[in-house]
């Protein structure tokens, strides 16, 4: 499962139900994604082992100065409120005199008050894979109200191998089909062995369509990018907001950057020290807690086709479904049947946002009652990031070039699955088998990881603003509060609700909290809930 940002896009331009109210009395939310331990399924409070990041030293090194010091051609580029330039960065920063450069796509619109403007507002809408570039220019007037920007240039920065910057890319549309119909949850070794072959199809075809690029698309990488940025744009400090995985980016960046750390929200926070099957597992908790609060929800309404049982009853009703569906795929009026995993896919994705609750009683509805698969999968194929005319965005290519360079792969054959199959399905009995078989993506993958988890804790930055939401399905909560406690400066703002971020129309409490950080550089009281 990724941490899509494509959901913060479509909160934003639908304008979701603004929910006020805030508390600071320090308490924590008792609805939340259990903080499950990686070796037995169990919940724990303690914080995982990892290394701390050490920050690169404060001067430029030499061999970098010509990247600090280029001028970007700003030009037009099909917004009318937006620029677009071509930022050249090292492909390798270890050897940057022996590297080839590559081009990253760039977008700006100025502060609309230049008197009082502050600097440059760079965002990250996660994934990791979807593009600055889109977001800021599609959702920056949705997102950010017109105070801030009047007093930020509004930024977006396409990181390496996603967007317009060198994107990687390895499927056709046609073969992209195909991999989403594998079966993500086999059940006989034939299945098994359809499922390793369709992850290397995959790997083989981004190696082939990206070269050495594929080894230099790492976290640490786009986020030294960003520095050279912000040098660039004439900024002493970053300013930043991430959503999704791009709280990691921009926590990396205050890792290895903290003198130049300016104003940070992080929102819906990862959490750097977990390995990827805690991660894996911890996420798998998370989908459950948002399934739960939707099926809930459904089974009180008398048209929820998951029956009136409660949640227990809703996962018992959908897990037959998946089962059925898993025997005899549905039609759905295309060459493409509902399979158990594009049924999964179009369940999750509807989890992201509380406003896509209707949209998936309905789909379900049709689905169970009258055997027509076309709306779930149609929910899958906006959370795959396929269009209309089968062609599928670079989003979810990127989405496992950056992740399995991160960090080691989860496990490595279906031996080692098997093993840990029933701590998946205790953290989430709906969606855990699906993120138990995942963790066997990074096993294909022909480029060694070059990163590893870590702890960060900026020493000396400026007080950096964290934001969780306690029914987050794919960043649980508990990572939140884990990256807040780590960072030194890390202050945490809680929104007690459902869906995925929370900045940007979710609620009017986090909105103006976040609002005030940005502009007056004031952190709520320590332990305010929304």
């Amino acid at each position: 499962m990724r941490t899509t940002g494509r959901v913060v896009l479509a909160l934003a331009t639908a304008g979701a139900l603004l929910v006020s109210g805030c508390s600071s009395d320090g308490g924590r939310p008792d609805e939340r994604a259990p903080d499950v331990d990686a070796s037995d399924g169990s919940t724990t409070t303690d914080p995982p082992d990892a290394p701390p990041l050490e920050p690169l030293p404060e001067d430029i090194p030499e061999a970098l100065l010509p990247y600090y010091e280029q001028e970007l051609n700003w030009g037009a580029c099909g917004h009318a409120e937006f620029q677009c330039a071509l930022l050249h960065v090292p492909l390798d920063y270890e050897n940057p005199d022996g590297s080839d450069d590559i081009q990253l796509t760039v977008t700006r619109s100025r502060a609309t008050n230049a008197g009082e403007r502050l600097g440059a507002l760079l965002m990250n809408p996660g994934g990791p894979g979807v593009s600055a570039v889109d977001f800021a220019q599609s959702s920056a007037a949705y997102v950010f109200p017109s105070e801030v920007r009047a007093r930020y240039d509004m930024v977006g920065l396409d990181a390496r191998g996603t967007g317009g910057s060198e994107p990687v890319d390895c499927l056709d549309g046609p073969a992209m089909d195909q991999h989403t119909l594998t079966d993500r949850t086999p059940d006989d070794d034939a299945e098994v062995a359809e499922l390793v072959a369709a992850n290397e199809v995959f790997a083989q075809g981004c190696q082939e369509s990206v070269g050495r690029l594929l080894e230099h698309v790492s976290t640490v990488e786009s986020a030294r990018d960003m520095d050279v940025l912000r040098q660039v744009l004439g900024d002493e400090k970053l300013h930043y907001v991430g959503f999704s995985y791009g709280t990691k980016l921009g926590a990396f960046y205050a890792g290895l950057f903290p003198s130049r750390v300016g104003r940070l929200v992080l929102d819906a926070a990862m959490d750097p020290r977990l390995d990827t099957l805690s991660t894996d597992r911890q996420q798998a908790g998370g989908f459950e807690t948002a399934f739960r609060s939707f099926a809930e929800d459904c089974t009180s309404r008398d048209d929820c086709p998951l029956g009136r049982d409660g949640a227990d009853g809703a996962s018992e009703q959908l897990l037959d479904f998946y089962a059925r569906v898993d025997a005899d795929p549905l039609p759905t009026g295309e060459d493409r049947p509902l399979t158990e995993s594009l049924a999964n896919t179009g369940v999750a994705y509807a989890l992201y946002a509380e406003h896509l609750w209707p949209t998936l009683r309905e789909a379900l509805t049709v689905a169970i009652d009258d055997g027509d698969g076309s709306q779930l999968l149609r929910l899958a194929d906006g959370y795959n990031g396929r269009g209309p005319g089968g062609e599928y965005d670079t989003d979810m290519f990127a989405f496992r070039a950056i992740s399995c360079l991160d960090s080691p792969a989860g496990n490595a054959d279906a031996d080692a699955v098997r093993e840990q199959l029933a701590s998946y399905q205790e953290a989430s009995p709906t969606f855990g088998a699906d993120f138990a078989w995942d963790t066997l993506v990074c096993a294909a993958w022909p480029v060694e990881p070059s990163g590893a988890p870590v702890s960060i804790e900026a020493a000396g930055a400026d007080d950096i603003l964290v934001v969780g939401t306690t029914r987050d399905p794919a960043t649980p909560y508990a990572w939140a509060e884990g990256l807040a406690d780590q960072l030194s400066s890390g202050v945490l703002l809680t929104y007690d609700g459902d869906g995925h971020t929370a900045y940007g129309g979710t609620s009017a409490c986090v909105d103006a909290a976040v609002n005030e950080y940005l502009l007056a550089h004031t952190t709520p009281e320590e332990g305010t809930t929304c």
